[in-house]
Parts: C-alpha cells; structure tokens; sequence
C-alpha cells in the first residue's frame, strides 16, 4: 500500500492511499480520515460510497465530514467507484456506464468480468487491507452512500447484515432494474437476464426475504434525478410489505449535489454511530 498523501484534520488524519488490486486486476486508490480517539484504541469504521462519475476525491473534499467523524471518533474510508485504466474496457461518453460507474457489482459479461469487480472489492479485498493497516474495530462497521452509492449501501448491508450494524443513503438508486440510468449498465455488466440483476437491487432483495435493522434515507425533493432513476417511494413500498424500519426524510428545496449531501453528514454519521 502506498501513502499518497496525509493531512492534519480536526485532530485526526486524512490520507489518500493507493494499491494493486487482485480483484479489479488495477491500481485502485482510497481514502481513509482517523479520527484522534485511535490514538488510543480502536475504532468503529464507516464506508462511503460514491456516485456515478466520482472518485475517492469528491465526498473527501466537498462531504464535510471530518468534523462529525472526529467528535463521535469513527473511521471513514471511501473507496473509488470503479476500476481506472488504459486496459480497462470503458465508454468514454457515456458517464453512466464505466469508468466511474461500477455499480459495486461484480460483473459476469466479457470484456468487464476481468476488472469490474467492485463487490468483492469493497466487500473482501479493501476491508482486509483497512483492517490490517488502521486502528478499525472490524466488529463495528456501517454503510452509507450517494446515488449509485447509495445503491451499493443498501445492497452490501441487506446481503451482509451480520457485518453492518448500520446503513443510511443520500439519494439512493432504489430500484436499478427499472431506472433509466442504470438499465444499461446491469445488462452490459450482468447480461439481459434480469433474474441476474436481482442479486444488485434493493427492493427486490428485500422482495426475496433480505432484511436490516433499519435505514436512513435523505433526499432532495428538487433533485432532477428523483422520478426517473430515484423513486424512493419504491424503497419505502419494499420495507413497509418486509416490516424494515425506514428514515425517509424528503428535503424541499435541496438538488443530488454535495451541498445537499454536506448539509446532512454530520447528522448520518451521528446516526451511525448511535449503532455501532
């Protein structure tokens, strides 16, 4: 693993870190903020997961925080949101599908087999790394995310809830086989067979008898994203039939950007760790 970069910050420490991934086959680069009260033991850890175009760079410089992290002493670790390189099949075009949108899926279609192995990536591969290399206490994790993110939040903690204590979503892509933003992606990455896609879809693996604890979802009711590719209602449909207890909080006037996303951190991650 190599440091990138490391940066005092409300008493803890930013980094940007990077290695050679085994599952994306790529470098991948991360970040992690330690909060100061690993100096002395360890501490429970929180992923974040990106949207479509974004990098680890986007919730580490415009989320906001490491404020909130530091005074409730919880780690944040925000992995990137695909495989990046020259070798690695991408649409150039088309921020939907590709670099920057690898819909924490591990596909199974050729050529994207080979790199676009986001679930074991964030599931297996960047967690042992996390554990071997920070002060986290891997019996204390929770899940949260934006968009695409939020998707993959609420996937990873619906099929890992003996992992996940906790998992909350900014805007999340509720229902990716019906959203017009990801139909594409689910059938290049998984094939047309849509029983596939089930596997990567929150509602229908609550559907099939997935259950968690309890969710927090916000949402901007100005997003433009909300009635074509977010439908939170679909989310709120799912738990009521499963009996999961769902946080909605529509947000008036707030869009799908960080200035909605930083306004509401600090309460998620209190949120979180009110759980773990």
């Amino acid at each position: 693993m190599e440091t990138i970069s490391t940066n005092k910050s409300h008493g803890g420490v930013q980094g940007v870190y990077r290695h050679e991934s085994r599952e994306t086959k790529t470098p991948m680069t991360f970040s992690v903020f330690v909060p100061p009260q690993a100096a002395t033991a360890k501490v429970p850890v929180l992923w974040y997961l990106s949207g479509l175009t974004c990098t680890h760079a986007n919730v580490t410089e415009k989320g906001e925080f490491r404020a909130a992290a530091a005074q409730h002493g919880v780690i944040i670790v925000c992995p990137d949101t695909s495989p990046r390189g020259d070798d690695v099949p991408d649409e150039k075009d088309n921020w939907q599908f590709g670099s920057g949108a690898g819909f924490y899926l591990d596909a199974t279609q050729a050529p994207y087999d080979r790199n676009y192995r986001m679930y074991s990536y964030v599931t297996e591969e960047l967690p042992r790394l996390i554990a071997e290399n920070f002060p986290a206490d891997m019996a204390r994790q929770g899940v949260f995310g934006h968009s695409m993110g939020g998707h993959g939040a609420l996937t990873l903690a619906l099929k890992h809830p003996d992992r996940f204590k906790s998992c909350s979503a900014f805007a999340p892509i509720v229902q990716p086989s019906t959203s017009d933003w990801s139909i594409p992606a689910l059938t290049k990455f998984l094939g047309p067979d849509e029983a596939n896609w089930r596997a990567y879809d929150a509602t229908l693996l609550i559907e099939d008898g997935k259950k968690f604890n309890a969710f927090l979802v916000d949402q901007g009711a100005g997003d433009s994203f909300l009635q074509k590719g977010l439908k939170p209602w679909l989310l709120e449909e799912a738990c009521q039939k499963a009996g999961i207890p769902l946080t909605l909080n529509m947000r008036e006037g707030y869009d799908h950007s960080y200035y909605f996303i930083s306004t509401f951190m600090a309460d998620h991650i209190a949120w979180h760790r009110a759980r773990l």
